[in-house]
């Protein structure tokens, strides 16, 4: 591995670090919210389990209502009286009845409380600019108009930072079946308002494509570029390649390892696609591409609801998670955001929760070993390495990325093959390093272990010493199917 200073110029946003909260399951409900008066220790209604391990992720944005659940709310139904909220249906997530006790401000303060900008999708599938731009003056506005006099009479003076605007979730399917056509000039539109009632100070996202269809992109820079601030894109790792088959989360062997690493690296082909279409109208990288839902998709856990989303977090979903950030920071001239999907209980989730019991999952600790490459200088990495080959098929065993900040350089490595060790050769030429000051690792028994209410730290971030720092040239030894970051100075 070679590290190349010389063009170390570029910097990863901090916002790739990003998550998202869907009313989906037990992800807001049970999850991060209990309300005030529950048995379960809390602040506001908050788990305060959940804050304190939410805040030491240093997480920079969050994004909410959803994903398919924007385009089924009405903000207004969330404000004021609690007693006084009508109750709604969920109709894509298990058809439960909620009661609307976590809204705009519970959204808003939960972002005040972890440090993180908000990121709120307005519905554009089943709502109104006027809806929009009521709920704009409400979070936003500081003058004497109704919408900001309602948020003072609801118990808030001033408004909120509100940093990103999404102009609908998957316009193209649960957001309302449209053609990028049609969609283009909707965000044309919406976004022309969101301008003028938000007053330029946020920026506006438009929905992006479905994994690969590029025509989306193509359609929607061509006839709307000029109309938003930045451009999303959903991609999720299904471990067979098969929606309505996408295998437990727990109960797999090597071949569903495999193929969930592939499919996940698929991601770097992806962006690239997407980012020439965009070159096209956009030269100057004007418009950011966000990635605001990723992640592995796996079966529901048995005995869950199907409709929640609930599933396990293995080790093969740390090594997935760290994979894709290495891809983020090569992208980075490009990739300004990620949200995982999603923060709790929910798909590959931070952290599982049951009655008053919590546990941090092996994605957690990647997003924790991670969060010093946030707002860092990406140091462009070039790898050579063997390649981990099962059946016919093959994928680079190791991945790997680099960034400089305060002075230290921070080096991530994965190694992808469950069955040997690595040892790879860093070359720091130039660097001018003294010694590792760092160095952490996480790894498990095996490639499906995870962290259990009952055995919650079999798969947690040790101690690493297995390295060697002569002169300018690092040499690490990575077990099987683990994951490193040294911290060198």
């Amino acid at each position: 591995m070679t590290l190349d200073f010389d063009h170390a110029t570029l910097t990863i946003n901090k916002n790739i670090y990003g998550h998202f909260a869907e009313h989906l399951g037990r992800c807001i409900y049970d999850g991060i919210w209990v309300g005030p008066d529950s048995d379960i220790p809390n602040i506001n209604g908050y788990r305060k389990d959940i804050l304190e391990a939410l805040k030491e992720l240093n997480i920079p944005v969050l994004r909410w209502p959803g994903g398919c659940f924007a385009d089924t709310y009405h903000w207004k139904d969330g404000v004021g009286p609690v007693e006084n909220r009508p109750k709604i249906k969920n109709y894509f997530w298990g058809g439960v009845i909620e009661d609307n006790s976590f809204g705009t401000h519970e959204f808003l303060n939960l972002c005040e409380i972890l440090g993180a900008d908000p990121y709120v999708s307005v519905n554009v599938g089943s709502g109104t600019v006027e809806e929009m731009v009521e709920w704009i003056e409400y979070m936003t506005s500081d003058e004497d108009v109704p919408m900001a006099n309602w948020r003072r009479e609801n118990g808030r003076e001033d408004p909120w930072d509100v940093k990103f605007l999404g102009i609908g979730n998957e316009s193209w399917g649960c957001g309302g079946e449209m053609r990028p056509e049609y969609y283009s000039d909707l965000l044309r539109r919406y976004s022309l308002y969101a301008n003028l009632y938000g007053q330029r100070k946020f920026k506006r996202i438009g929905c992006g494509a479905n994994g690969t269809d590029y025509n989306w992109t193509d359609v929607v820079m061509s006839r709307a570029a000029r109309h938003m601030d930045a451009l999303s894109v959903h991609y999720y790792t299904i471990a067979t390649g098969n929606w309505g088959n996408k295998s437990s989360a727990t109960d797999f062997g090597e071949e569903l390892y495999f193929s969930a690493l592939k499919h996940s690296l698929h991601m770097d082909e992806l962006i690239s696609k997407h980012s020439a279409i965009m070159d096209k109208y956009d030269p100057q990288k004007r418009i950011p591409l966000m990635v605001d839902e990723w992640g592995i998709w796996t079966d529901p856990e048995p005995g869950s609801t199907p409709g929640f989303l609930y599933q396990q977090n293995s080790m093969r979903d740390a090594l997935i998670a760290a994979t894709t950030f290495d891809i983020f920071h090569k992208h980075c001239d490009r990739v300004q955001m990620a949200n995982i999907a999603q923060m709790v209980n929910v798909l590959q989730a931070m952290i599982l929760t049951k009655d008053d019991q919590m546990v941090l999952t092996p994605t957690y600790h990647i997003f924790n070993m991670y969060k010093v490459h946030q707002n860092a200088t990406y140091i462009p990495v070039m790898l050579k390495c063997e390649d981990y080959k099962f059946g016919n098929e093959t994928i680079p065993a190791l991945s790997g990325t680099a960034s400089q900040k305060d002075g230290k350089i921070n080096i991530s490595l994965s190694n992808l093959n469950p069955n040997e060790s690595k040892t790879i050769e860093v070359d720091l030429e130039g660097a001018k390093v003294k010694n590792v000051t760092n160095a952490v690792i996480l790894t498990a028994p095996q490639i499906n272990s995870v962290n259990t209410f009952e055995n919650p730290d079999v798969v947690k971030p040790e101690h690493f010493s297995d390295f060697r720092l002569k002169k300018e040239k690092l040499s690490v030894t990575l077990p099987p199917h683990s994951i490193v970051t040294l911290e060198i100075q």
